[in-house]
């Protein structure tokens, strides 16, 4: 299993969609969540995933991840036996000095929600904000995709 470290953000404008060099269209839904524990589905362009993730730290920086590649197919059948909603975004992927933001404009009844990501080696790694970088969610349940499915962002 590997370490997750992430910081998450909220995203000011969209000006992201130019710069960026890669995006996808994202279907996940959540097969489990139980005491911070999650088993999740993912159809991510013509692929699919499963992911199991352990509880976050208290700061909400890190958790324990496991993921495996699996048929689309297989992921989308998979979708039928999730509970809650279905999370649907296009994720774009940003270049900012040394890492990656993952930007993810969501849809549905999440509409109106962009949140970007970076993944971090440490929990201290220091890296560079793009412009249309805001206020940092890291740790704020609600901006947890597991959450939306129960309580979109529509109805905030």
């Amino acid at each position: 299993m590997a370490l997750e470290i992430e910081r998450k953000f909220l995203v000011t404008d969209d000006s992201y969609k130019a710069i960026a060099f890669h995006s996808d269209r994202i279907a996940q839904g959540y097969l489990c969540r139980e005491c911070g524990n999650s088993a999740r589905v993912r159809v991510r362009g013509e692929k699919g995933y499963i992911t199991i993730k352990g509880p976050s730290t208290d700061d909400g920086l890190s958790r324990y991840e496991w993921e495996k590649e699996i048929p689309a197919s297989e992921a989308w059948e998979l979708m039928k036996l999730c509970h809650g909603g279905i999370i649907d975004k296009t994720r774009y992927l940003v270049k900012s000095g040394r890492h990656t933001f993952e930007v993810d404009e969501f849809h549905g009844d999440n509409e109106g929600l962009v949140v970007a990501e970076v993944e971090l080696e440490d929990v201290d790694e220091k890296f560079e904000c793009p412009q249309f970088i805001g206020k940092e969610v890291t740790g704020e349940k609600r901006y947890y995709n597991s959450h939306l499915t129960r309580m979109p962002y529509k109805l905030w």
